[in-house]
């Protein structure tokens, strides 16, 4: 329910489904304002048909700073007067069946004990983990990059479209930096803006020279803008030995951290908290052991750890663009900068094939921004899931080919389907906290029947869903048939977070009992 307020104020696909390069956004020097290579990004362009193929809605950009708002006033809407803001845990100890809590308050100083059964890290990994001796292994502190967020009138040069421009400067290595929208307007009137920059010896704590900095990166001397904040952070690529600790389990930053190259970061933080929300909602009302929460980390470590590693891939892949593509390698010494970008922009055949052969390398940045199976085709072959023997497609070696199933761990392929003139997507079939989803064949009346039944049992919803000609769901165009993988007969079991937990590709001689089983073996229900 939070996708509407998301889409309502962040950016559509058509203002930000391109990468950009280029040297600078104006200027009257003849290597001024010049695009170096663009290409499609994150669903845009002529990636709109696959994105809107795997997913019941198109991506849309929001920065982090407008999308918290919106999911407080989620959460607060939906857990009125219990979200604290102003707080910070002081101190906590994890007792042999609850963890007790000391939480101080920032304004009152007043200090709360909370007695919890579980505690959720999502703290960036600034107290917990460290408290409890979690080891983030891995390479830390990498790069440190200062981000610069302003407010300007751009719309004079900027160009629509663009998610994230790289400033390639073609006389001072020092001023190439990343420019990105920050809204609340999208496209050219975008008021807001964040530029990351690598400092060097600059130093980071004079505005005035952030604001000159600014207006250089850009090549607007003149530039009229207010500078509102300057943040430090550090590129790291870390992944924490463990995800659980007795009743702490971490999530988000506390797990993992990785170069934001990707977008792997975020994305997959609240993949962590998706995952592990349903656990925790079975385990605390009695329908799961505590035991189900240990799938939390055979699940989401391993896929923590492939992000990580990809994130850390495309990071240094961006030098490999600049050396090969442009010409920019460390061989180039700073006063033959400008050459090498004259020789790139040259009208001649020889200045044709040096662009030839750059977009060539450039194309292999489809690894960051094209990376759609990174997204989406991540599986868990572990877990909370039941392997029915079958074997994973195949992935391609960029993450720009996405194949989905219905295999046991993956993520439940989108389909469009229609019930009574409603035309909703398979992946809308799960409810909230435990609400699982059985997908069944036309002929699937039996498998129907025993999920009505395990439903009281077990005490969780269990949505059945009966597809395809003469079922209660049509298939509306087709697309269910083609990714189902099973006959008329067959079933398959959806978790609450969309991910296949078991799968019959064909009918049972006893449905009741093998689902029963599956169930039992899901939920660890002893």
């Amino acid at each position: 329910g939070v996708d509407g307020a998301v889409a309502e104020r962040g950016g559509p696909l058509d203002k930000f489904g391109k990468v950009r390069w280029q040297t600078s956004l104006t200027g009257d020097g003849p290597l001024d304002a010049r695009v170096i290579h663009e290409m499609d990004a994150f669903g845009g362009g002529a990636l709109r048909e696959m994105y809107a193929k795997a997913g019941p809605i198109l991506p849309t950009k929001l920065p982090q700073l407008r999308l918290e708002p919106i999911l407080r006033r989620h959460a607060e809407q939906r857990n009125p007067g219990r979200i604290w803001f102003g707080h910070e845990l002081a101190a906590f100890s994890d007792d042999r069946d609850r963890v007790i809590a000391e939480v101080h308050d920032a304004e009152t100083g007043e200090i709360t004990t909370v007695a919890a059964q579980y505690v959720v890290a999502a703290d960036g990994g600034r107290t917990v983990g460290a408290a409890l001796g979690v080891e983030m292994e891995g390479v830390p502190g990498m790069v440190d990059v200062t981000t610069a967020y302003f407010s300007a009138d751009l719309s004079a040069w900027w160009h629509d479209g663009t998610i994230i421009t790289w400033f390639l400067n073609p006389y001072r290595p020092d001023l190439s930096s990343t420019l990105l929208e920050m809204g609340p307007t999208w496209g050219k009137h975008c008021e807001e803006w964040a530029l990351h920059f690598v400092p060097g010896d600059a130093d980071r704590s004079d505005e005035r020279a952030i604001i000159s900095r600014i207006r250089e990166v850009l090549g607007v001397r003149d530039l009229d803008l207010t500078l509102h904040k300057v943040t430090h952070w550090t590129v790291e690529r870390v992944l924490a030995n463990r995800y659980r600790d007795g009743h702490v389990l971490l999530v988000g930053d506390a797990a993992h951290r990785q170069p934001p190259t990707t977008g792997l970061g975020l994305n997959g933080g609240i993949q962590d908290a998706h995952n592990l929300a349903w656990k925790l909602a079975a385990v605390l009302t009695g329908r799961a052991n505590d035991s189900l929460l240990d799938t939390y980390e055979a699940e989401r470590r391993h896929v923590g750890r492939h992000n990580v590693d990809w994130g850390l891939s495309t990071w240094f892949h961006h030098k490999v663009l600049t050396e090969a593509a442009v010409g920019l390698g460390p061989h180039i010494p700073p006063q033959r900068r400008a050459s090498a970008f004259s020789a790139y922009f040259d009208p001649s055949p020889v200045g044709a094939a040096v662009r030839a052969r750059a977009a060539e390398i450039f194309r292999t940045h489809r690894a960051e921004c094209q990376a759609h199976d990174l997204e989406i085709g991540f599986a868990y072959e572990e877990g909370a899931v039941i392997p029915d023997g079958s074997q994973p497609p195949p992935r391609a070696p960029m993450g720009d080919g996405h194949h989905p199933t219905t295999r046991p761990g993956h993520l439940l392929p989108h389909a469009w389907i229609e019930r009574d003139g409603r035309r909703l997507s398979t992946q809308d079939l799960t409810g909230s906290a435990t609400g699982f989803a059985l997908l069944t064949g036309p002929a699937g009346t039996p498998w129907c029947e025993a999920a009505e039944q395990l439903s009281e049992k077990f005490s969780i919803p269990i949505t059945t869903a009966r597809i395809g000609n003469g079922a209660e769901y049509a298939d509306a165009d087709g697309g269910w048939a083609a990714v189902r993988q099973m006959t008329d007969e067959g079933a398959i079991l959806v978790r609450p977070d969309n991910h296949v937990a078991w799968r019959s590709t064909s009918g049972s001689e006893n449905p009741a009992g093998t689902l029963e089983h599956a169930i039992s073996l899901i939920l660890e229900h002893k």
